[in-house]
């Protein structure tokens, strides 16, 4: 790949795909369950594309920064808006369940960078270490 050329993955549009999950679990207040599973799949998928094709490179990328780790952050981060809404105000369910799904969906941005940098750290502590950057051959044990 040039150096011109942007990483379809990382570069573009697509990158989004990965945080599908984040969405579905915004709505899941407001969608049947399956949705929010079908959700994870789409981000899945994106995970997996972007593996293939950077190839050994990504093999020591962890998807926690693209999938757990945010997916929790936001089902943890709506469920206590969901909570935290029914416990402070009369609002209707159905005006809860949409704020929080609003929340969630705000968060999504707010989210991205610090669990990337985050990730990147705990890689370059721990993995990265044993096999060293992407696109350098392993360290010797």
């Amino acid at each position: 790949m040039g150096a011109a050329e942007p990483d379809l993955y990382r570069d573009t549009w697509v990158r989004y795909l990965g945080y599908a999950n984040e969405v579905g679990e915004s709505f899941r207040p407001l969608v049947p369950v399956p949705v929010v599973w079908a959700s994870y799949g789409v981000a899945t998928a994106y995970v997996t594309a972007d593996a293939i094709d950077k190839g050994r490179r990504a093999a020591t990328v962890s998807s926690l920064a693209s999938v757990a780790i945010p997916g929790f952050t936001i089902n943890r981060l709506c469920a206590a808006s969901l909570a935290l809404l029914g416990a402070l105000t009369r609002w209707p369910l159905p005006l809860r369940r949409w704020t929080t799904t609003a929340l969630g969906l705000a968060a999504i941005p707010l989210i991205i960078t610090p669990i990337d940098r985050t990730v990147d750290f705990l890689m370059d502590s721990s993995l990265r270490k044993l096999y060293g950057p992407p696109g350098e051959p392993p360290a010797p044990h």
